[in-house]
């Protein structure tokens, strides 16, 4: 089996860099070399080149030498009856070109030379080794980060049927806690299932909080989807083995997982695979369009009303309603996009995670600027410090993201930031699904990029797998953080769509249709208030202590005299309530005395 020894250089977000989304050459002359020190003996077999991804430039290399070494010092070229072999590399930048060594070759540093490239451009190109890695247990390094797994999974790239199949594999090992489900279709007509874990599939349950992960909103980033089907399989196996914090995990939590939300898009990468997928193909749905970035722009509505202070629309600090342009049939809205709105609505989700390749970091929202001006600026929610400890529960627990030791994806080196980021320092991006499940829902959602390879090789499943359970499973439990409560009338029933605000924090959310409310808080004392429609308000202090579970901060408030009339009113049909002559007369008596 071949493996990757090095990973395909993928697309920075820096434009204006010239060295981000490729290697690039300082100077334009046959001279010029990247080098890959494999860390030990492997048997090297091919290369994988493409052009510079960039929007403005055309940068590629159009033929290449490669030389291998033992010490980097004396270096040993590829060779053939002719001499030394000239490789052909790309026509355009995109398209992957895969080339095989004549023969396999044993050597830990392995070199690229460019020898020619496209002659209105400038020497730069990504590129995969591919080769396996040789035994060596005397190697420190290799002992110190060789990573095996005793978890029996389906350590595999699963394609559409081979997804639909293990969903139901996990469904008949587990009946009593899953069940499976889909929240529509794609553009090409393919069903987006979703698996649910819970001690009681197919209901929600009055005071415990909804959890969710979805995948492979772009198609081509398929680590998240397959970490997404290890965990499905993972929890049901650990669940039967009555492991308690898997058990008391699924016994207090709703839980979703949508692996897949671009099946088009991933079955186009997939034909392709690992090595030749590149970076774009299978990014985008269908129609052409980027999912993350394809939801109401609810952030400019939200600034345009708190900085015009004496407009007459205002803006509510949450439940932002979706504008009327985006609900039109003319919209640029993806079917996929349109499904994973109306089941962002349906159920009353707390907290999600969102899994994306190609780094290591998590994302917190807003994932906007609020000034037009910039494209890079920490633009903070009022939820801020809620947002870095979710980020950082993710991160502090994944086996390399605040790793100093580790080597940077891409030219940013997130560890030294703990392994987050605010979304909109890193760069802005209107309409994400973090902004608006924040500005428009109660869920509290982050962007996970849970590996600096998109596409990984199969063999490497299993390392990622591990690299991220923890992760995956601490993220889960974040849910239960806070406070939760039940706002209740006098009678004792649940009141719907009551508003719960925390003094300080301008940022409301709003209970289900139950009456029952989650809200992510970190460790601390909070003044919360309750108000609805036609209700009293009421206030209460409420202590969120450092251990797991959220504190319980339950409100029963009373309707107003308004409310209470409004309602005598209706039950009469607005007429005044006759009353008795005999109560008519005894007033008339009472009145001819006073005079």
């Amino acid at each position: 089996m071949q493996k990757q020894c090095a990973d395909d250089i993928q697309a920075g977000v820096n434009e204006n860099d010239f060295y981000d989304g490729a290697w690039c050459a300082g100077r334009n002359d046959p001279y010029q070399w990247i080098e890959v020190d494999a860390r030990r003996l492997t048997k090297f077999t091919g290369v994988i080149t493409q052009g510079r991804n960039s929007l403005w430039s055309s940068n590629w290399v159009t033929s290449y030498r490669v030389l291998v070494s033992n010490d980097s010092h004396a270096w040993t070229a590829v060779r053939n009856e002719s001499g030394d072999v000239i490789f052909e590399g790309n026509s355009e930048k995109e398209i992957p070109v895969l080339n095989m060594l004549p023969v396999p070759l044993v050597a830990r540093y392995i070199r690229i030379n460019p020898r020619s490239w496209f002659e209105e451009g400038s020497i730069c190109m990504r590129l995969e080794i591919l080769g396996c890695p040789l035994p060596d247990p005397n190697n420190y390094y290799h002992r110190r980060n060789e990573m095996t797994t005793t978890d029996n999974l389906d350590f595999k790239h699963h394609n559409y049927k081979e997804m639909r199949q293990l969903m139901k594999t996990v469904n008949k090992m587990c009946p009593n806690i899953t069940r499976i489900y889909n929240i529509g279709k794609s553009n090409q007509g393919l069903k987006l299932y979703a698996v649910e874990i819970s001690d009681n599939p197919g209901e929600h349950e009055v005071g415990e909080p909804e959890f969710r992960y979805i995948a492979g909103a772009h198609g081509n980033e398929v680590l998240g989807r397959e970490l997404i089907l290890l965990l499905m399989q993972f929890m049901c196996q650990e669940y039967l083995a009555g492991n308690p914090r898997i058990v008391h995990l699924i016994e207090d939590t709703r839980i979703h997982l949508l692996p897949s939300v671009n099946p088009d898009g991933y079955d186009k990468a997939y034909k392709a695979g690992s090595e030749l997928g590149g970076w774009s193909l299978g990014r985008w749905t269908q129609d052409g369009i980027d999912i993350n970035n394809n939801f109401p722009d609810l952030n400019s509505l939200l600034w345009e009303s708190e900085d015009q202070k004496k407009s007459k629309r205002k803006v509510p600090n949450h439940h932002i309603p979706i504008p009327d342009w985006y609900l039109s049939e003319n919209a640029t809205v993806a079917v996929e996009t349109r499904a994973i709105i109306a089941w962002m609505e349906k159920i009353p989700f707390v907290l999600g995670g969102n899994l994306q390749g190609g780094e290591l970091v998590v994302a917190y929202p807003y994932d906007m600027v609020r000034s037009m001006w910039k494209t890079q600026d920490y633009t903070p929610t009022p939820d801020d410090h809620v947002f870095r400890w979710l980020a950082y529960s993710y991160a502090s627990t994944h086996r390399l993201m605040t790793d100093a030791r580790r080597r940077a994806c891409h030219t940013e080196d997130f560890q030294k930031e703990d392994g987050t980021v605010n979304g909109a320092s890193w760069h802005t991006v209107a309409g994400s699904i973090n902004d608006f499940s924040y500005l428009h829902t109660n869920c509290f959602e982050l962007s996970i990029y849970v590996g600096c390879d998109k596409y990984p090789h199969e063999s490497e499943l299993p390392e990622e797998w591990e690299n991220n359970r923890e992760s995956l499973i601490v993220f889960m439990e974040q849910v239960h953080r806070g406070i939760k409560g039940i706002v209740k009338d006098v009678h004792g029933k649940g009141i719907p769509n009551a508003v719960i605000s925390v003094e300080g924090v301008n940022h409301d959310i709003r209970t289900g249709s139950d009456g029952d409310y989650w809200r992510l808080l970190n460790p601390g004392e909070y003044v919360v208030g309750v108000k609805a429609e036609g209700y009293t308000t009421a206030t209460k202090t409420c202590e969120v202590g450092y251990d797991m579970g959220a504190t319980q901060c339950d409100f029963t408030i009373s309707k107003t005299n308004l409310a209470r009339i409004k309602e005598i009113m209706k039950k009469f049909g607005k007429q005044p309530i006759s009353l008795s002559i005999r109560r008519l007369r005894q007033r008339a008596r009472q009145w001819r005395q006073q005079r």
